[in-house]
């Protein structure tokens, strides 16, 4: 018999088992398959290097004799390769099979259902029920994730969120090993129920096996084949968190803007899995959106991933389908919030999923991407989880007041409200002030707002005199002394005080305007430098290479420079810094330097 199999059963081992079984057969390989398969390779896809292994096998039972290997057809164009989804390849292996009068082996209904059509012979194979060297054996009832490199022990880590330790096992893994467990991940991912591909990329394949979320990342875009595998190790009911009921009757009776908040490994999948399954009990309609899919909720929950790449794509069908609450997991690029807040300000509940080391961090996460208005209408509660558990929960509120810290009746403006959810503490006001947008924790009082106020003035002055030659001193709640060099002082003051007017409105403070003076260096930290001038050159001898250095004359700041690799300073009697320098010296004055050993 001949026969002439197409790449569906040559990947997952299915035409092998068959040949190698029946024996005495000839095998024609298509060169349009072997292009297939070579530029999917070539594309650091894994389902190539899983196709290639099989290929090898083949070649080993033509070598043993047990098959007759041969090879027929002319190599595809290019364009037929990259039209391969749109049957391009597939015919070309059909007309192999008619051309050689052989029968065509394949696992893809719509292959077989055209040669049929056609008048070919068709052998067509069922999935293989059972593949040898499955990842769950690096798994124990304990383990959560298992990580796999050739040349490396097995490395597992073990234990529940706020618990975990990792492991390494006895048996080093070869570079034949990895890529057998690879290639029968690729397989299981194509043909087990509940297992799906989720993605193939250039060096990149992410899958989901039953529980398990797999990726496998090859060269160029890791240094060397790797295999990561992730499985929930423990399903909890919203029982288990023991939450007051004030909170869970929050969630269940309206729809809300909901982020859950952790950092990685802290049991976030787990907790939004149970409020899922919980809401879904009490009657709404839940689904999700995962790019991977891989959170294990009931059946009764319909998953949901990008839809042709694209999670906005994804929220348009979500909108026609008209969810009561929708869990994005997780959210991590910009498109993500955008699709988010879109959802949200449409009447849908939302749930999302962040990575956040703080709760206020999550937040942080939408200023920036949303007006900063809409922020308590699109995310009224953050609950943050720790160790497996709900540690903190936050609300959002918006009100119209003067931010705490100032006094000042005309500084009021929109604030957003930060509150710990049981005890309605404030903790953080946001708020614009100046151009930026900012989170002010309250309970630092005065003390933070300055820290913050301190920081503004001094970006703000910083842009104005186009220099880092100030400084910025509080005298007082309401004010702050800002000292710069005398031949800035018209820049920052502006016609008739126009541009420290126009600061001051901006800032919300009264800023006053001095030159650089006495105390702008401690006088003990300063040193009198060399003084030498030759060939209409002042040189300044610090004493110290490739170090920045404040020159004063009797106290008054003249420059800022860095010295050269020999610790001199060079200056031409020509320009206007120069001049003055050598007129101060010659004038008698006092001329010191104060080093500093960080960038000016």
């Amino acid at each position: 018999m001949e026969y002439v199999p197409d790449t569906s059963v040559i990947v997952d081992g299915r035409f092998t088992a068959y040949v190698e079984k029946k024996g005495e057969a000839k095998v024609i390989l298509s060169e349009a398959m072997l292009a297939e398969v070579e530029h999917q390779a070539n594309q650091g896809r894994s389902i190539g290097f899983a196709a290639l292994e099989e290929l090898k096998n083949l070649r080993e039972l033509d070598r043993k004799g047990k098959i007759y290997l041969d090879f027929y057809g002319r190599r595809p164009a290019e364009w037929q390769v990259e039209r391969a989804k749109a049957g391009e390849i597939d015919e070309m292996i059909r007309s192999a099979a008619a051309e050689n009068n052989a029968i065509l082996v394949t696992g893809d209904a719509i292959q077989r259902d055209l040669a049929t059509i056609k008048g070919i012979q068709v052998l067509f194979l069922e999935p293989l029920k059972k593949s040898p060297k499955n990842i769950e054996e690096f798994f124990d009832e304990v383990t959560s994730s298992v990580h796999l490199k050739p040349g490396m022990r097995p490395v597992v880590k073990r234990g529940f969120p706020g618990a975990m330790e990792t492991v390494h096992l006895d048996q080093e893994l070869t570079v034949a090993d990895i890529e057998a467990i690879s290639s029968t991940i690729i397989k299981r991912g194509k043909l087990e129920e509940e297992s799906f591909l989720e993605m193939d990329m250039f060096g990149a394949t992410v899958l989901q096996v039953k529980d398990m979320r797999i990726v496998i990342t090859r060269p160029p875009f890791s240094d060397d084949v790797e295999i990561t595998a992730v499985r929930p190790i423990v399903k909890l009911g919203i029982d288990d968190y023991k939450l007051e009921e004030k909170l869970i009757s929050s969630l269940e009776n309206r729809n809300a803007g909901v982020l859950v908040a952790g950092s990685p490994g802290a049991g976030k999948s787990t907790f939004v899995q149970a409020l899922a399954e919980y809401l879904s009990s009490k009657g709404k309609l839940v689904k999700t959106m995962e790019n991977p899919r891989d959170l294990q909720v009931s059946r009764d929950i319909t998953q949901y991933t990008a839809l042709e790449n694209s999670m906005e794509k994804t929220g348009d069908i979500l909108l026609l389908v008209r969810t009561d609450y929708t869990v994005f997991d997780e959210m991590r690029v910009t498109s993500d919030f955008k699709v988010y807040s879109d959802l949200r300000l449409s009447g849908v509940g939302m749930i999302g999923v962040v990575h956040a080391t703080r709760p206020i961090d999550s937040l942080h996460r939408f200023i920036g991407r949303i007006e900063l208005g809409l922020i308590p209408q699109v995310i009224d509660t953050v609950l943050f989880v720790d160790s497996g558990r709900v540690s903190q929960v936050l609300v959002t509120e918006s009100v119209v007041k003067v931010p705490s810290g100032m006094n000042q009746d005309d500084l009021a403006r929109p604030v957003i409200l930060v509150k710990e959810f049981f005890s309605g503490t404030v903790l953080f006001e946001i708020y614009t002030f100046g151009e930026q947008i900012v989170a002010v924790p309250v309970k630092g009082g005065s003390d933070s707002l300055q820290n913050l106020a301190k920081y503004k003035i001094e970006e703000e002055v910083r842009r104005v005199i186009g220099s880092s030659r100030f400084s910025v001193k509080f005298l007082n709640a309401q004010k702050v002394l800002v000292n710069v060099p005398e031949d800035r002082m018209s820049r920052i003051i502006g016609k008739k005080g126009s541009t420290v007017n126009a600061l001051e409105s901006r800032l919300g403070i009264k800023i006053d305007i001095e030159p650089f003076g006495e105390h702008s260096d401690p006088a003990d930290s300063r040193i009198q430098p060399g003084v030498e001038i030759r060939n209409r050159i002042v040189y300044l001898d610090v004493g110290k290479n490739n170090c920045n250095t404040r020159i004063y004359a009797d106290g008054i700041l003249m420059l800022q420079a860095k010295s050269s690799s020999k610790g001199i300073i060079r200056l031409r009697l020509e320009s206007e810094t120069g001049a003055a320098l050598y007129n101060a010296h010659k004038a008698g004055k006092k001329i010191e330097a104060a080093l500093e050993d960080r960038d000016i």
